[in-house]
């Protein structure tokens, strides 16, 4: 049964502001990569702009600036041995990262690049926006938000809700080499006023 439900884009700056470990999908002349990456962030929220770090050495990088966008998934826990797999090695050794390390994606539905349902708990299909001095002197990329979804069981209402029950959906935040902290135990804030 797929659990995932669209996101309205208002809310689409909620799926990463926690600060997880994300997987970067590109595809572009017959050719698709992934990424893990630990560098993403919400930068506004109407339309939703997102950053994202990816070197400009990087395969995904030259996939990402010759397709003009790239999907940002959110692994659960579950993907924990794939997200950093996919991270130790080049998609120009590996020709298809999403087949070695057994994750199935399919095509977003606005821009086409690869998404990643199943161990994941949200995704979104980003559109680059350009910024020539950016690119050329740094790392950080910049995109549009053009669709998201999120897995109902752990993200509903425009907000992340984990539980036990779905622990394998719960966010990765990595700590370096090949560590992660898992997101799970939330801490409902009283009011103080």
């Amino acid at each position: 049964m797929n659990h995932f439900r669209p996101v309205a884009l208002e809310h689409a700056s909620r799926l990463i502001n926690h600060g997880p470990t994300v997987l970067i999908t590109s595809a572009h002349g017959g050719h698709r990569n992934v990424m893990a990456a630990a560098w993403s962030m919400p930068v506004e929220f109407t339309p939703p702009r997102i950053a994202v770090v990816i070197d400009k050495k990087t395969f995904t990088r030259e996939l990402v600036m010759a397709a003009g966008g790239f999907a940002l998934c959110v692994p659960g826990a579950a993907l924990a041995d794939a997200t950093f797999a996919v991270g130790c090695v080049s998609g120009r050794e590996v020709p298809d990262k999403l087949v070695r390390f057994g994750l199935s994606a399919q095509p977003g539905p606005v821009l086409g690049m690869p998404v990643i349902e199943e161990g994941c708990c949200a995704w979104m299909e980003c559109r680059l926006i350009p910024e020539r001095h950016t690119e050329e002197a740094y790392d950080t990329c910049f995109a549009e938000v053009v669709a998201a979804a999120a897995d109902e069981r752990v993200f509903r209402n425009g907000r992340w809700a984990f539980s036990d029950a779905h622990a394998d959906l719960h966010t990765l935040h990595h700590l370096g080499a090949g560590a992660f902290a898992v997101a799970g135990r939330t801490v409902q804030a009283r009011s103080l006023g």
